[in-house]
């Protein structure tokens, strides 16, 4: 048993590349879309223990990062892919995913942890100015790449210009790694959990050898690469699955990012259990600042090759629960601490945005 528990992280992405061989380019029936399914999940928590392995070599706040972007290049793969080969049907697929994925790493997300964190521990603490700054740069990516086309003139609709896309591009990479240059050099402290910037060490537990790290950077990328050729095999049943069922286009997007994040969403809620709520908050706003930070240049350099508009911009609706979303989280932020209520409000808003992608 122990072996088993011990190999099958590097066994699962390995046989998933095997049957993502064998079905690449086929159309699935719902037997082997639900095989394939498996091996997704399996896959995803295989990349989560890899990317946990090397996140506790490099320490934190390294650690959260490598997860974060490891996370988010899937999701820009899958999005750059479904929109080339997709049509216009896929026009507001970037749209969707992306804010999709803020509403889960700073709603979903975050409620999950504090709620698993306050429900141990009664109240937990965090570094308000690291947590501070994060939002601040995901408000800001989110007007500027989400809000903005909505209201601007140069062309009909919530599209945005050549221009205006790559300035949006540009200012979110320009932001993106001013962030990440904070985050890991010059204010390192603010992105630590509390009782580790007084101590000045992270956690004494042994850290991994640099062998095994090696290996589990190799098999992160391969499990990586496993999770984004199996999510675009099975999403079109997923889509005609949803069609079949009268959804609404835009839910695919919530269904993408629901996958990709779903590494994300299980090292936040092991975190927050061990009490490291700091560690999962770091998780969830940098997911939510990498989704937006790359992925916005990526479809930006993918519109070479895309036809027709790109829609960009939010409705009324989803402007408003970005809004919310922005309050909310800041007003959690500010003290510094957070209750059980805090998370609640959180799941709240996030049960809210699952209900009107359903029923808008």
């Amino acid at each position: 048993m122990r072996s088993w528990a011990a190999h099958w992280t590097w066994l699962a992405p390995i046989l998933a590349v095997v049957i993502l061989s064998l079905v690449w380019g086929q159309a699935l029936s719902p037997v082997v879309a639900a095989t394939v399914a498996v091996f997704l999940a399996v896959s995803v928590l295989a990349a989560v223990h890899h990317a946990e392995v090397v996140s506790h070599r490099v320490g934190e706040p390294f650690g959260s990062l490598v997860l974060a972007v490891a996370v988010t290049v899937i999701e820009v793969a899958l999005i750059v892919a479904l929109m080339i080969s997709g049509g216009r049907k896929t026009e507001s697929l970037a749209r969707d995913t992306v804010f999709a994925a803020v509403m889960i790493t700073c709603n979903g997300i975050v409620g999950i942890a504090l709620v698993i964190g306050t429900v141990r521990h009664r109240v937990v603490t965090f570094n308000a100015e690291g947590i501070g700054a994060a939002l601040a740069t995901v408000a800001a990516l989110a007007t500027l790449s989400l809000a903005l086309p909505t209201f601007t003139t140069t062309r009909p609709g919530p599209t945005a210009s050549p221009g205006q896309l790559g300035f949006a591009a540009v200012a979110s990479l320009a932001l993106y790694a001013l962030f990440v240059l904070t985050q890991t050099v010059r204010h390192r402290d603010y992105f630590l959990p509390p009782q580790d910037a007084m101590a000045g060490a992270e956690e004494h537990v042994a850290r991994p050898s640099a062998r095994r790290t090696l290996l589990s950077i190799a098999l992160l990328l391969v499990a990586l690469m496993a999770v984004v050729g199996l999510a675009k095999a099975v999403s079109p049943t997923i889509e005609s699955t949803l069609v079949a069922a009268g959804l609404p286009q835009k839910v695919v997007g919530v269904v993408i990012a629901l996958l990709v994040l779903l590494p994300e969403t299980i090292a936040a809620a092991r975190a927050a259990h061990r009490d490291r709520i700091q560690i999962s908050l770091n998780l969830a706003l940098g997911s939510a600042m990498a989704s937006i930070g790359l992925t916005v240049p990526a479809i930006a350099m993918a519109g070479i090759w895309l036809s027709g508009p790109l829609v960009l911009g939010l409705g009324p609706t989803h402007l408003i629960l970005l809004g919310l979303t922005v309050a909310v989280t800041t007003l959690t932020v500010v003290p510094g601490r957070a209750t059980l209520l805090q998370g609640g409000v959180h799941l709240t808003v996030f049960a809210a945005f699952l209900a009107l992608a359903v029923s808008p």
